[in-house]
């Protein structure tokens, strides 16, 4: 998603070539994702780029409203507390609701679970159809997308990046953009710049069967101390331990234990019995050391533009992201989107 999502912003205005080492774009963690948007899920750090990435996606038919719960219980009241004051001034919108409107929208919590915070604006995200929207725009506007495309070797003189590619081919280019995710210190490294420490951690998801079904219209579903989340799909049900494992760059594959950690967490949680176990799933999200994103030119190399770290957070702040790594490569003013952001929260010479 990031490296399609800025190549369409781009492309009009340079000439771009995408490299994507796999057979097909989305194959790591932009086709593993649980496909919402939810304007706290980041933190304050993140906010800005996820409502101001809500405005593009809602106007472009990518988003249907789900609702999220932030699920607490009476042990939890100081989090509820410092929820509302990490969050008061961030333009989010959220509310206390206690235990009769809770259980309404989600019948057979366990009564402990009796106070939530409701979140009315979190929608599901067509994380396919947004992906083939930017890789559509970025082929219209003459951006070239080589798959089966796997970088060995980077180097840089006379203001040029010399590019080799596993297979032999080679390219160059003015300017080397690293959207590589959890391979982006790699990226890095191979380019003779300094990685930033953004390491990959391992997130599980399953499919589950429970009775009784879920109802379709069941908001997201989040444990305000960050034990598990979950929503429905399709009359099932998608669930995370909200695990985070470190990991090294590879394609990543749930571990039993982190299965069995989530279905007992859902137990736990609810009085649904789970009647079995249909899928099972894990990707990668890739953070920096301060668990911002990392937009903006190597202060070291400005030829290299980093667009990594995005964590757990990409598609649903990718249309804010996108347009500003375009405002910074090409140095063009602020627009609609990107007037609200500040540039230099993201910028890699944080780390210098």
């Amino acid at each position: 998603m990031a490296g399609a999502s800025l190549a369409a912003e781009i492309g009009a205005s340079a000439s771009v070539l995408m490299l994507e080492a796999e057979d097909m774009p989305g194959y790591h963690s932009t086709g593993r994702s649980a496909a919402f948007w939810e304007e706290c899920y980041g933190g304050p750090e993140i906010v800005p780029l996820t409502i101001a990435s809500g405005e593009y996606l809602d106007r472009h038919g990518f988003l249907s409203n789900r609702g999220a719960l932030y699920l607490a219980r009476e042990a939890d009241d100081a989090k509820i507390d410092d929820f509302f004051a990490r969050f008061a001034s961030t333009g989010a919108q959220f509310e206390r609701i206690g235990q009769s409107e809770l259980n309404r929208l989600v019948p057979g919590l366990r009564p402990q679970w009796d106070r939530a915070i409701w979140q009315k604006r979190c929608a599901d995200i067509d994380v396919a159809g947004l992906h083939a929207h930017y890789l559509k725009q970025a082929k219209a506007s003459a951006a070239v997308l080589q798959c089966r495309a796997r970088v060995t070797s980077l180097s840089f003189a006379d203001n040029s990046w010399r590019i080799a590619l596993e297979d032999g081919r080679q390219f160059s280019a003015g300017t080397l953009v690293n959207a590589a995710g959890a391979w982006a210190d790699q990226i890095a490294g191979l380019a003779g710049v300094q990685p930033l420490g953004i390491t990959p951690y391992r997130r599980t998801v399953v499919q589950l069967r429970v009775d009784p079904p879920l109802r379709d219209d069941t908001p997201l579903c989040l444990d305000i101390s960050g034990g598990f989340y979950f929503k429905p799909e399709s009359g099932r049900v998608w669930l995370s331990p909200h695990d985070e494992t470190p990991s090294p760059a590879i394609d990543a594959a749930p571990e039993e234990i982190d299965v069995a950690t989530a279905i007992d967490r859902l137990e736990q949680a609810t009085e649904w019995r789970v009647l079995g176990l249909e899928r099972k799933w894990a990707g990668l999200r890739s953070f920096a050391p301060d668990r911002r994103p990392v937009y903006g030119r190597d202060p070291a190399n400005p030829a290299f533009f980093w667009f990594s770290g995005q964590g757990g957070y990409g598609i649903q702040t990718a249309p804010a992201a996108a347009r500003l790594g375009a405002q910074l490569l090409l140095e063009r003013p602020p627009d609609d989107i990107t007037a609200r952001l500040d540039p230099s929260a993201y910028a890699p010479a944080r780390f210098a």
